[in-house]
């Protein structure tokens, strides 16, 4: 967020981050060469020694409902013990922040939606796709408060809309402005992580929001929101699993044992929504019919990485190169893990 959003909409900067100021204090004390090797060896110091131990390190959101009930259940602990494998969960705000601690080595592997990793790959962030769940186009949408008198999408000309920067919804929103005859340039984007988006959205500080469940959810239940459209024909919205590449090269057997429970619990969730929203709501802290809500618009079990969802991932990438949004094109397959045959 930049300091001029968070000055316009009274909001606190808490944008800083302790690697950060080590850094430069390290190069005003020893100078820039010397920062440079301690940063390097502060930042891989916990991949070495997680590595050491045998232990896998998840970033999950706390909106990745399949993640939250695996952690609730142990159920992949059951599977990595046998690999002499222990589990830590590492949880974040969002897509970009997570994508920021797989880059730094705080965790091996992450979840995220579609348009973090191409905002972490043009920033020379290191990671690698390693697989993908389905698509689920319902599961974000553009939102106007209850009482709004906006109907359509094109009467968002010269509005103000939250998103979270780099965030999947971020290219929900250029496709639904493009459908509708706007450019991006035509709305005023506000990039605020989801509980500031809520607080601006409900306070009229914002005129829309564009957001994924369960947020999605919690505000159509809880405050009203109104849907102007979601994804469905728009995009995709996939999901994608991503990991630090010496970690998959190195124990790919982990990640299949990670996979494997994935879609077992994909398929148990599933099978009883009801059950699974009960066990998830209070781990979310959201009423048990909203968590059903956003389960409905999810479809989970992991697959392999194709050419057809490449290409798709790559569309994303071209255009947030062509409206500046990235400094640089990129090569999505480039970051592209193929296990070894």
């Amino acid at each position: 967020m930049t300091q001029q959003t968070r000055d316009t909409l009274d909001i606190p900067d808490t944008s800083e981050h302790w690697w950060s100021d080590l850094f430069y204090s390290a190069l005003s004390a020893i100078g820039l060469v010397a920062g440079v090797l301690v940063l390097n060896f502060l930042l891989l110091l916990p991949v070495a020694q997680a590595q050491g131990k045998g232990e896998l390190r998840i970033g999950y959101q706390k909106s990745a409902s399949l993640f939250v009930l695996q952690k609730a259940q142990g159920t992949l602990e059951k599977k990595l013990a046998p690999l002499g494998v222990s589990l830590k969960w590492v949880e974040f705000p969002a897509g970009p922040q997570l994508l920021e601690g797989l880059n730094v080595g705080s965790v091996d592997v992450g979840f995220v939606g579609e348009a973090p990793p191409i905002f972490a790959q043009a920033a020379g962030a290191k990671f690698v796709y390693i697989g993908n769940d389905p698509a689920a186009p319902e599961a974000e949408a553009l939102v106007v408060p209850k009482g709004s008198p906006i109907k359509t999408v094109a009467e968002l000309k010269g509005k103000k809309i939250a998103l979270n920067k780099g965030s999947n919804v971020h290219y929900l929103l250029v496709k639904l402005l493009e459908q509708h005859g706007l450019k991006y340039s035509d709305i005023q984007p506000v990039f605020l992580p989801p509980a500031d988006a809520r607080a601006a959205f409900e306070r009229g500080a914002v005129d829309a929001w564009v957001i994924w469940d369960p947020f999605l959810a919690a505000a159509e239940k809880q405050i009203g929101a109104r849907i102007l459209a979601d994804g469905k024909g728009v995009v995709n919205n996939y999901a994608y699993y991503l990991a630090e590449r010496s970690y998959v090269e190195k124990r790919p057997e982990v990640i299949e044992a990670l996979f494997a429970d994935i879609v077992a619990q994909g398929k148990w969730l599933k099978a009883d929504l009801k059950r699974s929203a009960a066990i998830i709501a209070p781990l979310q802290g959201l009423d048990p019919e909203i968590v059903e809500l956003n389960l409905r618009r999810y479809q989970y079990g992991v697959t392999p990485l194709t050419d057809a969802v490449l290409a798709e991932q790559q569309k994303l990438a071209d255009v947030f190169f062509e409206l500046k949004l990235i400094p640089k094109a990129i090569v999505v397959r480039e970051a592209a893990w193929h296990p070894a045959r």
